[in-house]
């Protein structure tokens, strides 16, 4: 093992140290850290989902809005049993059991999304003081490349506040 590694490893073994309120001072155990840093992550994993429900919502409509146009080309054409049955049994259809997907992204907004955000908030400010990412800030502070005397390698600054 080299030295930085070395190095990197006695950062590991310690409980960082810092001012009160510090995402890396020792005033949250590490075990409770990570776990909230796993609740966090789920949460960013549903934001994710929502935003990939965003994504259907669209594309459903924009394939809707298609379907419209192919419909009524080939009404122009004189194809009106095909078009007709397009129209009645396909066009501006629920995609699922009585929703349009615009309503299945509200319901999704207004329960389980809302509900996630809001419990994921209380756990941070019961547990944290309400500080994110802390379990991020005490890797990210481990993790960290500093100079013989622990000063932090410029581009390795725990934040702004450290920038010369």
């Amino acid at each position: 093992m080299d030295e930085r590694s070395e190095d990197r490893e006695h950062r590991r073994d310690r409980d960082p140290e810092g001012a009160p309120g510090d995402v890396t001072s020792g005033d949250v155990d590490e075990l409770t850290a990570t776990a909230i840093g796993r609740v966090s992550e789920a949460l960013e994993k549903v934001e994710r989902a929502r935003g990939v429900l965003h994504e259907w919502h669209q594309l459903i409509g924009a394939a809707d809005a298609k379907l419209a146009e192919g419909v009524r080309l080939l009404r122009s054409r004189g194809h009106t049993e095909a078009a007709d049955r397009l129209e009645r049994e396909l066009l501006g259809r629920n995609v699922l059991p009585g929703r349009w997907t615009f309503q299945t992204l509200e319901e999704f907004d207004d329960g389980y999304w809302s509900l996630f955000r809001e419990l994921e908030r209380l756990l941070r400010d019961e547990l944290l003081g309400g500080r994110r990412h802390v379990h991020e800030a005490r890797m990210k502070a481990r993790e960290r490349s500093e100079d013989s005397a622990g000063n932090p390698l410029p581009g390795f600054e725990c934040g702004p506040e450290e920038l010369p």
